[in-house]
C-alpha cells in the first residue's frame, strides 16, 4: 500500500515567506540547495570562501544543466585579504571562425538573402543576426581554466576535493528541483528534431533521451562524472591540452566545427581591474568589458543625478526605466572586446556622461534604439568565510543548453556565447577570429570607504544589468533588507517602449506608466526576471544573506 502523500511538487499555490539568514563562520548562496551544501561542506572542512565558491560552481554544472556546464564561461569578483580582484573567464572565437564563414553558412541554410561568387566570397548578403546554436556560436570555454586560476591564486583546499560532491551527484544521481525541472522541460519542445542531425545527437542522448524531468525525479550523468574525475586528476589541464581537448577537437572536426586543439591550448583567463562607480556613498563594482557590467554603472551614473523616492512611485520607476534604456542603448553600441572598443570606459563613468543623460529624461517614455532581450541560462553564487574573504561568481553557457552541442561520451555541453557577436563589419563587436564577444554574465560587489560590503548578483542574460540596478536601488535608495531587495517585484525593458512587469507590481503604478507612454504587459511567468543572491557584511563579524523565490535557491550558513 502506498504510504506517500501525493502533491504537486513543481509549484506553490501560496507565496512563500523568506527571512534574511544570518551567520558568522561562513555562507554559501546559490540557486540550488545541494550545490550550496557542497560549498558549505568545504568551509566546514577548512576551506575558504574561494574553495567554497569553486565547489559550488563545479556542482552546479551537474545540478543545473540548462543553465551552465563544463563548457561554460565564468566571471568572478573576489575580496581577499582587503583587496578586490576581478577574473574574466570568457573565451574568444576560434581562430578558424570568420564572419564570412558564418554568412556563407546562413546563406546555405536559407537564413540570409544574397549571393556568393564562384570563389565563395560573400556578395551583397544581408543578415539579421548570428545563429542561435551550432558551431558558429561556440567560443572557447573558460570555466575549467578559471577554476584552476582562482584556486592557484586564493585556494587553500586540495583542488581535487572540490570536485567530490559534483562527481557524486553525477554518478549516484540527484533529485531534480522544481525551477530547474521547469526550464529543462520547456526546452524539450524547443530542441525536438535536433536529434535527427548528427552533430546534435550526442546532446539529445545526454540531456533528453530516456530522461524523466519531473520535480523530484532522480537524474544521473555518469559521462559528466567521468569527465569531472579527469579534470580533478589533471588540475583541469586535460580540458585544454590533454585527452578531453583532443575529444572536443575531434568532435568539432568531424561535424563541421571550428574549435581546434590550438584554440584550447592557447586559452588563458584574464585577471582584470574591476570597474566601479560611487553611487550615493557606495562603490558598485563590476567586471569591465567585454562584459556588460558597464551597463549597470552607466545606468546608475544617470540615476545618481536624479531624485528617487519610494520604490513603486510611478515617477521613480519611470526614471529608472528611462535611465536603463539609455544605458542599454549605449552599451549595445559600444561594448565589445576591449582590444576593439573605440569608446573609453572612463567617459561612461564620468560626471559629464551621467549629467548629460539624466537631463534627457522627460515626462514621457522615449523610443531609443531597440534591444533584443533574450532570457538566458546562467547560475550565480556568492560565498563568505570567517576570515572576511568573499566571492561573487557567475557561470553560464548563455541560452538554455547553450550551443546544443555535447561532446560525445563526456557530458560536456558547449556554450553559444558567439551568438552575441554582430555581423555588421562596422560594429566594434563584429565577429573576428580570436575575439571575445559582448558578454552578458556579470558578478556584482559593493564596497564602502574601501571596505567590503558584499557580493550580489542576478542571473538572466540581458535581464542581469536590470536586476543589478534594481537590487542596488532597493538596498541604497529604498532601504530594503537583503531578502526584500531580492523579493521585490521587478520590471524589465524589452525594447522600444515595451516593458514587462511582474504580477506583484501595484496596479496604479502600471496604469500611471502607461499614461506616460510606456507599453506595459504584466508577466505571470517569473523565470525571465532573473534569479539573485547576496551576502552583506554586518557589524560584529556577522553576515546577512538572502536568495530569492524565483529560483530553487538556499542560503547555507555556518
Amino acid at each position: 500500500m502506498d504510504t506517500f502523500l501525493s502533491f504537486n511538487s513543481g509549484s506553490n499555490k501560496y507565496p512563500s515567506r523568506r527571512s534574511v539568514v544570518y551567520g558568522t563562520n561562513g555562507m554559501v548562496c546559490t540557486s540550488q540547495a545541494l550545490a550550496a551544501q557542497a560549498g558549505l561542506d568545504i568551509l566546514k572542512r577548512g576551506g575558504n570562501a574561494i574553495d567554497a565558491a569553486l565547489a559550488t560552481a563545479i556542482s552546479l554544472t551537474v545540478l543545473e544543466p540548462p543553465s551552465n556546464g563544463v563548457g561554460s564561461d565564468l566571471f568572478a569578483l573576489v575580496w581577499h585579504k582587503g583587496k578586490l580582484y576581478g577574473l574574466n573567464g570568457s573565451g574568444p572565437a576560434p581562430m578558424a571562425l570568420t564572419r564570412e564563414k558564418v554568412l556563407a553558412k546562413l546563406h546555405q541554410d536559407g537564413k540570409a538573402k544574397g549571393t556568393c561568387s564562384d570563389s565563395g566570397e560573400i556578395m551583397d548578403l544581408s543578415v539579421s543576426s548570428m545563429p542561435d546554436n551550432g558551431w558558429e556560436t561556440v567560443t572557447v570555454p573558460g570555466a575549467p581554466a578559471s577554476w584552476k586560476a582562482l584556486h592557484e591564486r586564493f585556494g587553500v583546499a586540495d583542488l581535487a576535493s572540490l570536485f567530490e560532491a559534483a562527481i557524486r551527484y553525477a554518478e549516484d544521481g540527484y533529485p531534480l528541483q522544481p525551477v530547474c525541472s521547469k526550464l529543462w522541460k520547456e526546452n524539450a519542445s524547443k530542441v525536438s528534431g535536433l536529434e535527427k542531425e548528427m552533430m546534435y545527437q550526442p546532446f539529445w542522448e545526454t540531456f533528453f533521451k530516456d530522461k524523466r524531468l519531473e520535480p523530484g525525479s532522480v537524474v544521473t550523468m555518469p559521462e559528466l562524472g567521468s569527465t569531472l574525475r579527469r579534470l580533478a586528476e589533471s588540475n583541469c589541464d586535460s580540458f585544454y591540452k590533454g585527452d578531453i581537448a583532443r575529444e572536443m577537437s575531434r568532435f568539432s572536426r568531424e561535424t563541421g566545427g571550428y574549435l581546434t586543439e590550438a584554440d584550447l591550448h592557447d586559452y588563458r583567463p584574464e585577471w582584470v581591474e574591476p570597474i566601479r562607480l560611487d553611487y550615493r556613498g557606495y562603490d558598485v563594482c563590476e567586471i569591465p568589458p567585454n562584459g556588460h557590467g558597464l551597463v549597470v554603472l552607466m545606468t546608475l551614473n544617470i540615476l545618481r543625478h536624479v531624485a528617487l523616492t519610494e520604490k513603486e512611485d510611478p515617477e521613480t520607476v519611470h526614471k529608472q526605466l528611462e535611465a536603463m534604456k539609455t544605458g542599454f542603448t549605449d552599451g549595445k553600441m559600444y561594448i565589445a572586446d576591449p582590444r576593439y572598443m573605440k569608446a573609453d570606459v572612463a567617459y561612461f563613468l564620468g560626471e559629464g556622461y551621467g549629467k548629460k543623460r539624466a537631463a534627457e529624461i522627460g515626462a514621457g517614455a522615449r523610443l531609443p534604439r531597440p534591444v533584443d532581450l533574450d532570457c538566458g541560462g546562467t547560475v550565480y553564487l556568492c560565498t563568505a568565510d570567517r576570515e572576511g574573504n568573499m566571492v561573487s561568481l557567475i557561470q553560464s553557457h548563455f541560452n538554455n543548453f547553450g550551443s546544443k552541442l555535447s561532446v560525445p561520451g563526456t557530458g560536456i555541453l558547449l556554450n553559444n556565447r558567439g551568438k552575441n557577436f554582430s555581423l555588421d563589419p562596422g560594429h566594434d563587436n563584429c565577429l573576428a577570429p580570436g575575439k571575445k564577444p559582448y558578454h552578458t554574465i556579470i558578478p556584482g560587489f559593493l564596497l564602502k570607504n574601501g571596505e567590503a560590503v558584499g557580493p550580489f548578483g542576478v542571473m538572466g542574460a540581458f535581464m542581469q544589468p536590470q536586476g543589478h540596478v534594481q537590487v542596488v536601488n532597493n538596498l541604497i535608495d529604498f532601504s530594503l533588507n537583503p531578502q526584500e531587495a531580492l523579493d521585490a517585484p521587478r520590471w524589465q525593458w524589452i525594447g522600444g517602449k515595451t516593458v514587462e512587469v511582474e504580477a506583484g507590481f501595484e496596479k496604479k503604478t502600471v496604469e500611471d506608466l502607461k499614461k506616460r507612454g510606456h507599453v506595459i504587459s504584466v508577466a505571470e511567468d517569473f523565470t525571465s526576471f532573473g534569479r539573485g543572491q547576496m551576502i552583506l557584511r554586518q557589524p560584529g563579524g556577522v553576515y546577512a544573506a538572502a536568495t530569492e523565490p524565483r529560483a530553487d535557491g538556499v542560503v547555507a550558513a555556518w
